[in-house]
């Protein structure tokens, strides 16, 4: 193996994606395992098409059906994880909704449905995993989803309940950094711009034909471009990041 290799190798390393079904979560968790680690992922609905993706191309996966929002059903699936994979390594905390409504027209159960998922979800995930690496004393790497969101507000549509929630996150991120640093783990959010998902399928074209010229390297993300940056945060080459937030946004909060 040579010096790169072993830098961002993953092997040996037990990894857990939230949200793993489908889009991001699904092409990272793939990466994570091309990388080396045994992915374990927790979503609503199940992931067995990314299980089989994974162990097609060599790689070890199972899934696990749990709702981030719910704190026994997460404590429960990464007990799981732990009584089957033996260890817990990673976590790539990407489970997440957004809803496009004006303030005045959004209403109060749609900000809650928001911030419970996008921001308690993560912080119950978080906090399940810091209490397994701290008492097995694994100096693991928690990488939480958050948004370029969290730094500016998107135009045309608004989205008040995501852009605070994202915000939340890499604060949350920040906080529990500088209080798990003493056990040697690590904590980092990603904060993606526009990228191309299944989800995306959905955006009226007028959202995206105004996103363009506003994004210097005029052209939506791809998830396999946030494979890296989440490999170099999960692996060793990363061990003096902690805190940090990575903006992978084709430049889009530079200007």
């Amino acid at each position: 193996m040579s010096y790169l290799d072993e830098l961002f190798s993953l092997k040996g390393k037990v990894a857990l994606v939230t949200g793993g079904g489908r889009g991001i979560g699904q092409v990272v968790a793939l990466g994570l395992a091309k990388a080396g680690a045994e992915i374990a992922i927790v979503s609503r609905t199940g992931a067995d098409e990314t299980v089989k993706l994974i162990e097609k191309a060599g790689g070890k996966a199972y899934s696990l059906l749990a709702d981030v929002t719910d704190e026994k059903a997460v404590d429960s699936a990464l007990k799981e994880v732990v009584s089957r994979s033996g260890a817990l390594h990673i976590v790539f905390n990407n489970a997440g909704v957004c809803i496009h409504k004006d303030t005045l027209e959004a209403s109060i159960a749609e900000w809650r449905e928001v911030i419970d998922i996008n921001l308690t979800g993560e912080y119950i995930v978080a906090r399940a995993a810091g209490k397994i690496m701290i008492e097995k004393g694994i100096k693991g790497s928690i990488i939480n989803m958050a948004s370029m969101s969290g730094s500016i507000v998107n135009v045309p549509q608004w989205q008040a309940s995501y852009n605070a929630s994202k915000a939340g996150v890499i604060h949350m991120t920040r906080s529990l950094a500088v209080e798990w640093a003493p056990y040697g783990i690590r904590v980092n959010s990603i904060s993606p711009g526009y990228i191309a998902t299944p989800m995306s399928v959905d955006t009226p074209q007028e959202l995206k034909d105004a996103w363009m010229p506003l994004i210097p390297l005029h052209r939506m993300g791809k998830p396999e471009e946030l494979v890296g940056p989440i490999i170099y945060l999960a692996a060793d080459s990363s061990g003096y990041t902690s805190g940090s937030d990575l903006i992978v946004d084709g430049a889009y909060t530079s200007m």
